[in-house]
């Protein structure tokens, strides 16, 4: 197939996952995407990613080629985070996100345009489905949150990584720490050379620091114990969405896209231990990783349950009661309904 670079916010590839080039526009730290999917004169949708565990349906519908089964040329974008994609999507370089797009980011938008997004599958974790988790070095003597007091904490980048730090080790007992908002990928390295204390994280890179020695988990499912009350509950921390100008541009190929995008869901769903597989290339793990790294869970826009969509709601409140949204959210009218 023909290789074709986009001067856009990403580079793309036509090679499944073999290649990754450096790119970058309009300021944003873009990294090279790892595939696209090209069919001749198939409907052609932009989607954004950023490199954590929680878009593997996305990467297992690329790499199954079940966006191309359905007659869809989808254009692989990866970011260095949330709210960049956010932004490329609210400046038309992006049509939609993958799963771990952080949920408040995409919220944000839909506050600067409303009528802008609209969410199709949301990647709900907790204790027993683990994303979130705070890291310590593995010589921390530290055995609660509260012992992060007065601490230097690392989070991920942007408002969502850095509100929700602050929220967990407010309520957790770690008064007075510092939140220090640091790319995820250097989480581990930062812990290992003393630079932080502790750090706000997401999968793969407590396992990463597990796997090589050198951190080791204070605590996980921080998000659903610390703002939703509950260990188990569903924090919907990351969503797949697409624009609502996408969407009423083409509606027939956001239909097949978000079919397209199910299949990826069921086959995580029913097949873990294959999908993994295709955990590499888009992020960070690698070899024995790819066994090791805990999954998601996924909530379709038809699946969602009214104790679902309460708990969404209680997380999209809690950037209200910040000060990080400028208005009260209801997280109903961003759902896409089919």
């Amino acid at each position: 197939m023909k290789r074709t670079l986009q001067p856009q916010a990403a580079s793309i590839i036509s090679t499944p996952r073999r290649q990754l080039l450096q790119a970058g526009a309009a300021g944003l730290a873009v990294l090279a995407a790892p595939a696209i999917v090209r069919a001749q004169g198939a409907a052609r949708i932009r989607v954004g990613y950023w490199p954590i565990a929680a878009g593997l349906p996305f990467y297992a519908a690329v790499e199954q080629g079940y966006f191309k089964a359905a007659g869809i040329d989808v254009e692989v974008q990866r970011y260095a985070g949330a709210q960049q994609i956010m932004e490329a999507m609210l400046a038309d370089r992006c049509d939609g996100s993958a799963n771990g797009t952080g949920s408040a980011n995409i919220a944000i938008g839909e506050i600067a345009a409303p009528g802008s997004f609209k969410i199709f599958c949301s990647n709900p974790s907790n204790a027993k489905n683990v994303l979130d988790q705070v890291l310590v070095p593995a010589s921390s003597t530290a055995k609660a949150m509260a012992d992060l007091k007065g601490k230097r904490v690392a989070s991920g980048p942007g408002i969502q990584n850095v509100t929700l730090a602050r929220t967990v080790l407010e309520r957790g007992g770690a008064t007075g720490a510092t939140v220090v908002e640091l790319p995820i990928g250097q989480h581990v390295a930062a812990l290992a050379a003393g630079q932080v204390d502790g750090c706000y994280t997401l999968e793969p890179t407590g396992t990463i620091g597990r796997l090589n020695g050198s951190t080791r988990v204070l605590e996980s499912g921080v998000i659903a114990k610390y703002v939703l009350g509950d260990p188990m509950a569903p924090w919907f921390g990351g969503s797949a969405s697409l624009t609502s100008a996408f969407i009423k541009k083409n509606p027939e190929a956001a239909k097949k896209f978000i079919g397209a995008y199910a299949q990826g869901v069921q086959y995580v769903r029913t097949k873990p231990a294959e999908a993994r597989q295709y955990l590499k290339g888009y992020t960070a793990i690698e070899g024995p990783l790819t066994g090791e790294v805990p999954l998601a869970a996924y909530t379709l826009y038809n699946e969602f349950t009214p104790a679902d969509v309460a708990y969404f709601q209680k997380f999209f409140d809690l950037f209200a009661e910040k000060g990080i949204f400028s208005s009260r959210l209801m997280v109903d009218s961003m759902l896409y309904k089919g």
